[in-house]
């Protein structure tokens, strides 16, 4: 469902502050497959769900998803088959639109369809209906202007407007970090409900080395741009943040000193 080849990314070449922010990646995604990412800041993990959307180009190497080369295919036309969730939950809605026109537009994404065909009686009791799964009473408030909505429940909106149209590719980068516990445990559940209904593909960036080990069923690790440890369906149901940190050692030959992951443990 998704392949990266050879992926490569400088910032700045040719000049002081030039950075390799992704060297040789090389990923495969079959479908169903749901891989969390974690790493360090400045890894290159952001860098990396930005190729995959079309946000960014890399400079040399090749992205397939479904069997076809998007590598120079542009972010706008990558979104009809493409879903994603920022960190920040004001970034995957339109506040200034209602609950239900956000919905539309979201369920429109990869059809040749207006508005106004989203919001007829029939795809407002399908709104309601799904809705009421994220259990925060918004199937009762359509009409509410999402931006009066608590970073929770637009992170909640924008999780179900991303796998609305069941995406060849779910993106999640780091879409719990900005929530208070209580809330990213919401959105986290969610998640797994979500992904597991639909058997979505799923890409998730997390610094939180315990989400990390308890959604999906296959973990790479990033340090400096690359990917250095790939855990298996298998090996990750027995894995343990202490494991994680013991192969970060073993690999690089130094503990790793992230401040924000360990924090997150």
């Amino acid at each position: 469902m998704l392949n990266l080849k050879s992926i490569n990314k400088i910032f700045n070449e040719a000049t002081a502050d030039e950075k390799i922010a992704l060297d040789q990646i090389n990923l495969e995604l079959k479908a169903g497959d749901f891989v969390t990412v974690i790493g360090s800041n400045g890894a290159g993990k952001s860098t990396m769900m930005n190729m995959i959307s079309g946000a960014l180009t890399p400079d040399f190497g090749s992205i397939e998803i479904d069997g076809k080369d998007v590598t120079r295919l542009p972010e706008y036309k990558r979104s009809h088959f493409i879903g994603r969730v920022f960190q920040d939950p004001m970034a995957g809605t339109a506040p200034s639109m209602t609950i239900e026109e956000n919905l539309a537009l979201a369920f429109s994404r990869n059809k040749s369809r207006g508005l106004k065909i989203g919001v007829d009686k029939k795809r407002k009791d399908y709104f309601k209906t799904s809705l009421e799964m994220l259990h925060l009473n918004l199937e009762n408030r359509l009409n509410a202007k999402v931006g009066m909505l608590s970073g929770g429940e637009r992170q909640a909106l924008s999780l179900l407007m991303a796998t609305f149209t069941q995406p060849s590719i779910l993106l999640l980068d780091e879409h719990t970090a900005a929530l208070d516990p209580s809330r990213a445990e919401l959105i986290t559940k969610l998640t797994k409900q979500l992904v597991e209904k639909d058997q979505l593909t799923t890409l998730m960036v997390t610094h939180n080395m315990q989400q990390a080990l308890d959604l999906g069923n296959r973990l790479i690790m990033m340090d400096k741009g690359q990917i250095i440890l790939e855990v298996g369906e298998e090996e990750k149901k027995d894995l343990s943040i202490a494991k994680l940190m013991e192969e970060f050692q073993r690999i690089r030959g130094e503990k790793l000193t992230s401040d924000r992951a360990l924090l997150s443990v």
